[in-house]
């Protein structure tokens, strides 16, 4: 693997240290696994695991129409209370996912969207295209922060002991912190079904706090179990879920747009598509016999291809798990067969998510 052409996090030398199993991910060197990925699944399911995430994106948007202009690059309402986030896709004319993404409202002018890794540059660009018509600044500054997502049961009792009172921070939504008498950013959210924080510190500080974590028990954690995980919760993984051959209708994600707003890029596509029905539809399956289905799978009822997978993998929970495009014609309850390595196993046809918890 030649390191010297892929981007690296400010936590990339305590991930190697930890015995990170390093790989290349969108360009970025991230940890795939460190004590393995059943272990790391076991960790944030049943205690308290930790990511390095310092690959997404921050970018700050403000100004008098900071609102507005988020409100009409996205498709769902995006909340302006104090602290409040609000999860949405942006969307191209046709009702395309350019990306789906966090805005928070730090203040009635001043709003932090993180975004993933994969569209920051594409978000960026697309965010200030749209600015020329309001009265806003949007700011990248993803290059400055650091990140790390503490998930698992016993997380929020873990934080609450180094940041008193974030106990109390409601779900999806964010407050100022400060530690190691650096300035950041704390917010109630994640990525794999379990309670949880993200936590946003510049870069040359963010180490403290893995440093601190390690010392409080919690387990480092790779992209091998965070995809299982995110997957189990039924998350969207963008770039194979959801990309911008797919709208939120598609992607099963129709509770995000609100075609009551007054305006937002990709209604009238998306109003068109509502009235005319969907021809396929992100679809859940699980397999009753033994294997391991991934993206690319074809699906077929009877001899006919009737979907695709965009996602599988191997469940502690479920065994063999995906997502992927089916026609909406083949109801929930059908059994169907996934074609791996040229055999053909059964599953049945599931509604996501796999794994609901109490969050």
């Amino acid at each position: 693997m030649t390191t010297q052409t892929l981007q690296t996090t400010p936590l990339a030398s305590r991930c190697e240290a930890a015995g990170g199993k390093m790989v290349d991910f969108h360009g970025w060197l991230l940890p795939v696994q460190f004590a393995g990925i059943l272990a790391e699944h076991k960790a944030v399911r049943e205690s308290a695991g930790m990511f390095d995430v310092s690959h997404m994106g921050q970018i700050f948007v403000e100004g008098k129409d900071a609102w507005k202009l988020l409100q009409y690059v996205n498709c769902n309402n995006i909340k302006n209370g104090p602290a409040e986030g609000t999860y949405s896709h942006m969307l191209t004319e046709q009702g395309t996912i350019i990306d789906d993404a966090i805005s928070f409202c730090l203040a009635p002018d001043q709003f932090l969207v993180v975004v993933n890794a994969a569209c920051i540059e594409t978000d960026y660009n697309w965010l200030t295209k749209q600015a020329q018509n309001f009265d806003v600044t949007v700011r990248n500054e993803s290059d400055k922060w650091g990140m790390i997502a503490l998930q698992g049961p016993k997380a929020i009792e873990i934080i609450d002991s180094m940041v008193p009172g974030a106990k109390d921070l409601p779900r999806f939504h964010i407050s100022p912190l400060t530690m190691f008498d650096k300035e950041g950013y704390i917010t109630r959210t994640g990525y794999t079904g379990e309670d949880g924080v993200e936590i946003m510190l510049p870069n040359d500080t963010i180490g403290l706090l893995w440093d601190e974590l390690l010392k409080h028990g919690v387990t480092p954690c790779g992209l091998g179990a965070r995809d299982v995980l995110r997957l189990e919760a039924g998350y969207l993984l963008n770039g194979e879920d959801a990309n911008q051959t797919r709208t939120p209708y598609e992607a099963n994600c129709g509770w995000v747009v609100k075609l009551s707003k007054e305006n937002f890029i990709g209604k009238d596509a998306l109003s068109a598509q509502k009235a005319a029905g969907l021809k396929e539809k992100l679809t859940g399956f699980v397999l009753t016999v033994p294997g391991v289905p991934r993206s690319g799978c074809k699906v077929f009822v009877g001899g006919d291809v009737k979907g695709t997978l965009t996602s599988g993998t191997y469940s502690p929970l479920f065994k063999g798990i995906a997502v992927g495009y089916l026609a909406t014609d083949v109801p929930v309850g059908s059994e169907v067969d996934i074609e791996i390595h040229g055999r053909r196993v059964r599953a049945n046809v599931v509604k996501p998510p796999f794994y609901q918890n109490r969050v």
